[in-house]
């Protein structure tokens, strides 16, 4: 029971957050762009609080937290075509570039949360570091003919400094079959040795190799700018690698067991929850990538849907014919609930498998 409601509570707060987080982006262009958004919510159903500010905007907390929403003047009718003139806080009313950039907003909100919660980690719990401490020495390796043996900590290759295992990783195979000279710690103290690197074939080139693996892992922490320079690159190397996945789930058929929907995320929510702070927060800027580019998927009724709407429009100099739109997304809807039934089911096919 402890676990089923850590989960349940760790996926309201997680599902609440991107989703708010989301809407608010949408929100803040819309209100930048002169549009009227005459409400948003936290959560949905019936109203528990509210409060209108002097823009006309009503804000209000709702009984079911899982999200929230952004009601804008003229929104309910985005199939139709605008009108132009009509209401000038109308999101219709608009120009091309400005809904564009309102129904954009969302998943760009969805990508910067996710690098603020990086750079936040990295600057507060540090990011895990392997030192070019040896762990162990294979058989056979140049590390075994030259002596390495295990605890030694590698100070320098070549006059290069080595501080983390990665650095050295990189150096040694930047020089196949070269001779090279290594510096190390054992027991306090400094020594030196000449040795020669093996080489091995990988991914079509040759590099070199030493034999010898790292394991001992440090948190360092980095300073906020470097903080903010690993977030955005790993933001963005998220984002290639579930742009990858869903090619390869596409194109391929693979990834079917890693799929997952509403109780998949329930599940680790909780997981995260008990594992700590750091860790929710990096689960939370990694799903907060994927809903971003999730919502970019050119499916009628999501944000990439209607971006297609306004890539066509703006290709034939006008909007699509109302009764095309409306086709188009009730084609999306219906496809959107078949994906949401089947990732369930199959969440909790996995669940109790």
């Amino acid at each position: 029971m402890t676990d089923l409601l850590r989960s349940v509570l760790g996926f309201i707060v997680v599902l609440g957050v991107l989703v708010t987080v989301h809407e608010l982006g949408h929100y803040l262009v819309a209100r930048w762009r002169g549009v009227t958004v005459e409400v948003f919510s936290l959560g949905f159903g019936p109203t528990l609080v509210s409060r209108t500010d002097r823009h006309g905007t009503v804000w209000k907390v709702s009984a079911i937290p899982l999200g929230g929403y952004v009601r804008m003047r003229g929104w309910a009718e985005f199939g139709a075509e605008p009108d132009g003139a009509a209401d000038p806080g109308s999101f219709g009313a608009k120009p091309l570039a400005a809904r564009a950039a309102v129904v954009a907003a969302g998943p760009a909100a969805n990508f910067l949360l996710a690098i603020v919660l990086f750079s936040a980690i990295f600057a507060t719990a540090g990011v895990p570091t392997v030192l070019p401490v040896v762990s162990k020495v294979l058989a056979g390796s140049p590390a075994q003919a030259a002596g390495l043996a295990k605890g030694d900590r590698i100070v320098s290759m070549n006059g290069a400094p080595i501080s983390t295992f990665d650095q050295l990783s990189a150096m040694v195979a930047a020089h196949p079959g070269g001779r090279i000279a290594l510096s190390y710690e054992r027991g306090g103290q400094t020594r030196s040795l000449d040795l020669s690197l093996g080489s091995v074939t990988e991914g079509g080139r040759q590099i070199g190799r030493l034999g010898i693996e790292g394991a001992d892992v440090r948190m360092r922490l980095l300073s906020p700018p470097r903080a903010l320079l690993r977030g955005v690159a790993v933001t963005w190397q998220a984002s290639v690698t579930t742009l990858h996945g869903l090619w390869q789930l596409v194109d391929h058929h693979k990834g079917l067991s890693q799929l997952g929907g509403p109780v998949r995320i329930a599940q680790i929510s909780g997981q995260a929850v008990a594992h700590g702070l750091t860790d929710l927060l990096s689960f939370m800027a990694l799903l907060s990538v994927n809903l971003g580019l999730i919502n970019l998927v050119p499916i009628p009724v999501l944000d990439g849907g209607h971006l297609l709407f306004y890539a066509a429009e703006a290709a034939a100099g006008r909007a699509l014919p109302r009764r095309v739109q409306e086709i188009a997304l009730q084609f999306g809807a219906a496809l959107l609930v078949c994906l949401i039934v089947f990732v369930t089911w199959h969440d909790i096919a996995h669940l109790v498998g």
